[in-house]
């Protein structure tokens, strides 16, 4: 059997060990699992989402958050209609501009633009978010041990992309500068901060270097210290698991941070295609999050066939540390926990059963499940729909040394999750007799009762292309009837 090997888009194709299409997939310990579609599980909010977040009351009640350019939207628990929550008179991001929400004890506090200070909704008594009199404008929030950081800020009428500024000890809503250790701390020679990621400690990125702060008490309450030379690039590009486990992305590739230095992750594998691949005229669009539950980080993009929307998101498996692909139209990327769905708000989803695009089974229904979610029309929606049509490609392989080679047929190792009337395979082999030739494929046969997709090509270098459509479960690689043959 020829594998489906680690997604290596940088890589030769000829004698690889490695696959050179994963598209909408996972990678897998061996070969790969489907990707889901999307399904809508909020109403629309009048632009596209541009930050998520949940929060839970202190009797455990889930609340869904987001934004967009002009309003912060709390999900209703009865008609999952997105309500605007905005305070007075609403807000104006401008177009590089993302959401970003904590969680401070009951206060969910909202950042995102240089043109309202910071924001507040305290879990389960506000009406709306108010500003928070004394706050910064900022780009960027944390929370850092006992303190709400922010960073990149604004106030006094002026900017200071290089600035981190925090609020006092154990109170989110008092950035009083010299009281209850409340402070700033400039970062002058690394550009302007791109993200920050709380914890024990805190690390802020730069456009050209990383720095760490960590807590020591008064006089100084933070040190910061600079341990990193290379910076993040595009604010958006930041997910973390902590201070300690974050990935990024730099000028010159993926990267995961380990609290100390950095670690290339896409270096050799797929930092050129990625680099090739995106909309380099829409980077602001960038989003990323992780999904724990699966060992997934994944970066939201727009390729160059976008006009500005992203369409694909590169994955990569952090368990097993193998990359793969999605083309899906969205708009954000984030994470969010469920709100719960009685059988009687079922109507609010759907009027039918058979309109319901997520199964009954399914989490998304039961309160406080954890779900990798993502905004499409403007909607909130997870990935719980039906698996996404895959294509994998093997390396390319030369049987006969030095000769030609006809293949004869192609059996694909495709399992289903149910009954195999649901599930398409076909088989297209490409061929090139040269390797400065393009390889032309045949056209793409259906696979038959004998798990055999009888294509023909005859060349000297070939590749399997597989075609998966429905509900599938694994892919792991192909066998071909190959023999000898004379020039053609």
């Amino acid at each position: 059997m020829t594998p489906f090997s680690e997604w290596l888009p940088d890589q030769s194709a000829l004698m690889a060990n490695s696959s050179m299409v994963a598209q909408n997939v996972i990678a897998d310990v061996r070969g790969y699992k489907p990707f889901n579609n999307l399904s809508a599980f909020s109403g629309a909010a009048d632009s596209y989402i541009r930050g998520m977040a949940t929060a839970k009351t202190t009797i455990g009640t889930v609340q869904v958050f987001a934004g967009d350019a002009s309003k912060i939207y709390k999900q209703n628990a009865t008609t999952r209609d997105l309500d605007n929550v905005s305070k007075t008179g609403n807000y104006s991001l401008t177009p590089d501009e993302k959401w970003q929400f904590v969680q401070f004890g009951n206060d969910i506090i909202a950042a995102g633009s240089l043109n309202q200070p910071l924001q507040k909704h305290e879990v389960g008594s506000s009406s709306n978010f108010a500003d928070i009199s004394g706050a910064p404008a900022a780009k960027f929030c944390a929370v850092v041990r006992d303190f709400v950081v922010t960073a990149n800020v604004a106030y006094g009428a002026a900017d200071y992309p290089y600035r981190v500024r925090w609020s006092q000890i154990n109170n989110g809503t008092d950035f009083t500068i010299g009281t209850g250790q409340s402070d700033i701390q400039d970062i002058p020679d690394g550009g302007h901060i791109t993200g920050i990621v709380g914890g024990e400690y805190g690390v802020v990125f730069l456009e050209r270097a990383i720095a760490r702060m960590t807590y020591v008490g008064s006089p100084l309450i933070f040190t910061f210290e600079k341990v990193e030379n290379r910076g993040c690039n595009y604010a958006g590009s930041i997910a973390s698991l902590g201070p300690s486990q974050v990935f990024y992305l730099a000028e010159d590739g993926f990267f995961f941070f380990n609290g100390a230095q950095s670690i290339p992750i896409g270096a050799g594998k797929v930092d050129e295609f990625f680099a090739k691949d995106l909309n380099s005229n829409f980077t602001n669009r960038i989003t990323c999050s992780i999904d724990p539950l699966n060992q997934l980080v994944m970066w939201s993009y727009p390729s160059i066939e976008s006009t500005g929307d992203p369409d694909s998101i590169i994955i990569y498996n952090y368990a097993v540390k193998k990359w793969s692909l999605a083309r899906i139209d969205h708009e954000s990327i984030g994470v969010s926990l469920t709100l719960g769905t009685s059988l009687e708000n079922l109507a609010n989803i759907s009027s039918t059963l058979e309109g319901l695009t997520t199964s009954l089974d399914s989490p998304a229904y039961q309160g406080g499940s954890f779900q990798l979610s993502a905004s499409k029309d403007k909607k909130l929606c997870n990935f719980s729909g039906t698996p996404l049509d895959a294509t994998l490609e093997t390396a390319e392989f030369e049987p006969v040394k030095n000769g030609f080679s006809l293949v004869r047929s192609v059996s694909p190792y495709v399992t289903t999750r149910g009954a195999d009337t649901a599930l398409t395979v076909s088989s297209a082999v490409g061929t090139r007799s040269r390797q400065v030739a393009t390889p032309t494929f045949t056209p793409a046969v259906a696979l038959d009762a004998n798990n055999l997709c009888n294509v023909r090509s005859n060349g000297r270098y070939h590749r399997v292309r597989v075609n998966i459509a429905g509900n599938w479960e694994n892919a792991l690689g192909v066998s071909t009837d190959i023999v000898k043959s004379g020039r053609r």
